[in-house]
């Protein structure tokens, strides 16, 4: 081999066409390559913005009921009230004297004891009345079902008992507590109805979680009213001898008539029943 050709420099150097063609397409093989992992990274960069974008909108979403969640509980906390105020202990002090009554005029017939007790019965629902329209502390949600509540057992109960004796006709009885039971029965409705969930046992009996309040209309205090009247008039009867009077049976029609129109007062009156949950003030009271 000739010696020059050692020595001869690399630009007049001819390759042949197979190793050009050779490193062009491994230079186009390169560059499709990069183009395509470019491509791939530029895919992984959309499809992590994406999952990262639908990360926050879950963790904004959860955010979102955490906060309502916490707002409600907040709510919750705000309505209960203070149970523990004078017109509550006269209240469940005139549930309790209701037996006692029951039981002297049924088994003993001391109809001077029990006018006594159930004076003092009376005296008790008008100062409860006073003391929480004087002293707002001492008014609450759960007087306002507790005292007619009080008022309805006292005057059930005497009817009954009244009646077992032969001093109170039997209608008239049997139309009183026909009304006092469909007034409960549609308060505890109303109760369910109106509680937050979870609706359970416990939350429901809750006195201090109050979620309605009760406002008697005219017709049912004028009933209320009546009522007290015949049954005062008829317990002092035997002891000051007018029984089966005149007086006393006028009475009870009036108290018959007071009766029936203070249920449909109830019943049809829009501002009976005072929603106190925010989710039911757009209801309408029944």
């Amino acid at each position: 081999m000739n010696c020059n050709m050692c020595f001869m420099p690399l630009r007049q150097l001819k390759l042949p066409k197979s190793v050009k063609i050779y490193n062009f397409e491994k230079c186009l093989y390169s560059f499709t390559n990069r183009l395509h992992n470019n491509a791939n990274e530029k895919i992984g960069y959309a499809t992590e913005k994406l999952n990262t974008r639908k990360r926050g909108q879950l963790l904004r979403m959860k955010l979102a009921q955490n906060i309502k969640q916490t707002k409600n509980r907040v709510e919750e906390i705000i309505e209960r009230e203070n149970i523990w105020t004078i017109p509550n202990f006269l209240c469940v002090g005139r549930i309790i004297t209701t037996p006692c009554l029951t039981y002297l005029i049924i088994c003993s017939q001391d109809y001077q004891v029990a006018l006594w007790i159930f004076g003092f019965a009376g005296l008790t629902d008008l100062v409860d009345g006073w003391i929480a329209r004087t002293w707002s502390s001492q008014a609450s949600k759960l007087g306002s079902f507790l005292d007619p509540m009080a008022d309805k057992l006292l005057v059930g109960s005497l009817f009954l008992s009244l009646t077992w004796v032969n001093l109170i006709p039997v209608p008239l009885t049997c139309l009183v507590v026909l009304r006092d039971i469909v007034l409960i029965g549609g308060a505890s409705y109303i109760r369910y109805r109106s509680l937050p969930p979870p609706k359970t046992l416990n939350r429901y009996f809750d006195p201090s979680h109050a979620t309605v309040q009760l406002a008697p209309t005219l017709t049912s205090k004028l009933n209320t009213a009546v009522q007290l009247v015949l049954l005062g008039g008829t317990l002092a009867a035997p002891v000051f001898h007018f029984v089966n009077h005149p007086l006393l049976e006028g009475l009870c029609y009036l108290t018959a008539v007071t009766t029936i129109a203070g249920g449909i007062s109830y019943l049809t009156s829009k501002r009976t029943y005072k929603f106190l949950s925010k989710n039911r003030n757009s209801k309408k009271s029944t």
